[in-house]
């Protein structure tokens, strides 16, 4: 018996509201179709559907049955597909959502690479800082930073994410330069707005202490990165940032940073999927790409580390 053929077909019905349609997408006969959909919920001893004149539904056991056998339907089909690729290129049309201050600047000018290695692959990248829901909006996955809420999705680190404390050289000049955490009391901090609110407690932490947590607070807070690195620039006050987003400014010295002994704690940038059995080869590839070119010892960082040893 063809349990899988039968499950598509059943599957197919559903979609398209009768069984006319879903034998007429599959290319068989309606006789054929009532016979093979009747063989199933034989098989299984249940009824699958609800017939009526006007109007064709699941019962409760064939919901649950499509809603199971959709994602075995999927699955074998990514299955054959990976076997079908072994020995060929990576083929398909990889939907990803990123972070749109990190994927400009650290994603972006990798995505011709990508593309070189694997040229039978079409990419549409949505650069946004909004979280998407990857379900109802049909995105492979998302490339998001820092702690992730609880949720159904699957999630692997692709990098580590450190952070600083950095102001402008003019600003330490004019306000001082702060020499433990409690002293950020008495500067102007610039803060960011994240979805919970503004992210006005800083974490930071010492080899041999507990964190510490200081609230900071200024004349500025915005949910646009790039707006505090600006004033920060300017000479308004202390930042906190991820060190992707300021390495430059920090290698030229436009950015010093600010308490070095009590680093901010460390995050991790993801790469997030939805949960399923077998991963796509389209997503495998693209997350193998990001974790070899990051890791633990990203560009941005080795940069700046190659930098300070050079200057002791």
């Amino acid at each position: 018996m063809d349990r899988i053929g039968d499950l598509t077909l059943f599957l197919r019905v559903l979609d398209l509201g009768s069984i006319t349609a879903g034998a007429r997408s599959l290319g068989i006969s309606l006789a054929v179709a009532s016979q093979r959909i009747k063989r199933l919920e034989r098989s299984l001893g249940i009824s699958l559907l609800h017939r009526t004149t006007r109007k064709l539904r699941a019962t409760a056991e064939g919901t649950l049955l499509a809603e199971k056998g959709r994602r075995l339907i999927e699955e074998l089909a990514d299955l054959t597909g990976d076997l079908r690729q072994s020995s060929a290129d990576i083929t398909g049309t990889l939907r990803v959502t990123v972070s749109a201050s990190f994927g400009r600047q650290h994603i972006s000018p990798l995505l011709p690479e990508f593309l070189r290695r694997h040229p039978r692959m079409r990419l549409n990248i949505n650069f946004t800082d909004l979280v998407m829901d990857l379900v109802s909006t049909g995105f492979d996955l998302a490339i998001r930073i820092g702690k992730l809420d609880d949720s159904g999705l699957v999630a692997r680190r692709v990098a580590v994410n450190r952070r600083v404390l950095c102001a402008s050289a003019e600003y330490l000049r004019r306000h001082g330069v702060p020499s433990r955490p409690d002293d950020l009391a008495e500067h102007n901090c610039l803060v960011l707005v994240g979805s919970r609110g503004p992210q006005d407690v800083w974490t930071l932490s010492h080899p041999k202490q507990r964190d510490i947590r200081i609230r900071v607070g200024g004349s500025l807070e915005s949910n646009l990165g790039e707006a505090l690195r600006d004033a920060a620039l300017a000479g308004l006050g202390i930042t906190m940032h991820s060190t992707w987003h300021v390495g430059d400014d920090l290698r030229s010295g436009r950015l010093k940073v600010v308490l070095p002994e009590y680093p901010p704690a460390e995050t991790a940038i993801y790469a997030v999927l939805p949960r399923r059995n077998l991963t796509p080869p389209r997503v495998r590839v693209f997350v193998d790409f990001l974790t070899e070119h990051f890791g633990d010892h990203p560009p941005w960082d080795r940069l700046r580390r190659a930098k300070s040893a050079a200057m002791s």
